[in-house]
């Protein structure tokens, strides 16, 4: 069995989805896993090691996707599923809001009608007359929707957005973000702050720290971005892992800067069985 480096064994695992532990087509429809991923999810059980998934991916709320993937043969609870509208509604909810506009699927809305915040989407009555604006994934988002949200944030409406990265890795190579671009369009507009719930927001990794029972120094943060996974964990003294199957190879990860440089560096998540 190998040694983490510098003898330092996390106590938990968070885990990124796409290009992490499964590679899904780009209209998030169909998913194939990653060889060896379930292999180390029931690894860390066995040893009661707690683990969760966090992805950016905003579409389903965690049931559904926790379902999806226990399906797919990946030992994941309702539970263990965490998204970016599980932050956001947090984050709403300690910052008072009480009403949103959604630019995102039906889902999206999920995790904060759960925390009872009344959430409309564009159409709506009253859709701009509200507290905050949060964008996610939203395919069949429009110019009138995009009007929409910078008309509530012109009249005093938060900003908050489930990702701002750009790509993401999918069965057929990179596909597109659309809350980066979506973000891009309100932001150039209202020139308000952005609040990130998904990753790299530091505030995400102290709440799966708070769910995993662990400091957050103590968290291993497995995942293919280097803009995203790893500079999560390196800004919070965590411990990163990086993989190779979303689309950075090796010789791709050797040019980052020292800040985007992983800990632990593996071809595959299944790997991590020869330090489990």
């Amino acid at each position: 069995m190998k040694n983490f480096p510098n003898n330092q064994q996390p106590l938990g695992f968070m885990f990124d989805l796409d290009g992490t532990l499964l590679l899904s087509d780009k209209s998030l429809a169909g998913y194939r896993m990653i060889d060896g991923a379930d292999k180390v999810l029931f690894r860390l059980a066995e040893r009661k090691l707690p683990y969760l998934v966090f992805t950016n991916g905003s579409a389903y709320p965690p049931p559904v996707q926790a379902k999806r993937l226990r399906d797919l043969g990946l030992p994941v609870s309702d539970e263990q599923m965490i998204t970016p509208s599980v932050i956001a509604a947090d984050l709403m909810v300690e910052h008072g809001v009480k009403s949103v506009l959604v630019l995102g699927t039906e889902g999206t809305a999920w995790s904060m009608q759960q925390a009872g915040i009344k959430t409309l989407f564009p159409g709506d009555a009253n859709d701009t007359a509200v507290d905050a604006v949060y964008v996610a994934w939203a395919p069949d988002c429009n110019m009138d929707h995009i009007h929409k949200a910078c008309e509530a944030i012109w009249q005093g409406a938060k900003f908050y957005v489930a990702s701002n990265v750009p790509f993401f890795a999918a069965a057929g190579g990179r596909a597109m973000g659309f809350s980066f671009a979506i973000r891009a369009a309100i932001q150039a507009m209202t020139k308000a702050p952005m609040i990130l719930t998904g990753k790299p927001s530091k505030y995400a990794l102290k709440r799966i720290a708070k769910r995993l029972c662990i400091p957050m120094t103590r968290v291993a943060v497995v995942g293919d971005d280097p803009l995203v996974e790893t500079i999560m964990a390196n800004r919070a003294n965590a411990f990163s892992i990086a993989v190779t199957t979303g689309f950075n190879k090796r010789k791709d990860w050797q040019g980052f800067q020292k800040s985007h440089q992983p800990h632990l560096l593996l071809d595959s998540v299944a790997e991590l069985l020869e330090y489990l």
